[in-house]
């Protein structure tokens, strides 16, 4: 019978625990997302310099070679996510530099004072 009715005083207990802990579940929650979204920024630059490098090779150099690997760079970097295509060029070896704005919770929103960075570098095509 005491055990009959010390189950009946715990009745709520599960639910009390439950929202003590939900504000710690959704800050992981939320830390999580943001270490994602860390990362794909980095993962964003550096295929966009990849690309930009790409481009860069295939055309000879000058005016051209930066113009292709600035748009190149420019157009791997999708929709809301802000970065700059910097350093495009080179003669013999060629290299570029993104850089991408890290976005708070939602890309396109505010950013981190820090920035992503991705360096790309590719020995020029010989043309035949």
């Amino acid at each position: 019978m005491a055990l009959r009715g010390r189950l009946h005083r715990d009745r709520g207990q599960v639910t009390i625990e439950f929202l003590g802990m939900t504000p710690v579940i959704i800050v992981t929650l939320v830390l999580v997302w943001q270490c994602v979204l860390v990362g794909y920024a980095y993962t964003l630059a550096g295929n966009a310099a990849d690309e930009a490098v790409r481009a860069g090779t295939a055309v000879s150099p000058g005016g051209a070679r930066l113009a292709a690997c600035q748009e190149a760079g420019e157009k791997h970097l999708s929709g809301s996510w802000k970065g700059t295509v910097e350093d495009c060029g080179g003669t013999g070896y060629v290299h570029a530099s993104v850089t991408v704005e890290v976005p708070v919770l939602f890309p396109g929103s505010i950013s981190f004072p820090f920035k992503a960075e991705g360096h790309a570098g590719a020995v020029e095509e010989a043309k035949h």
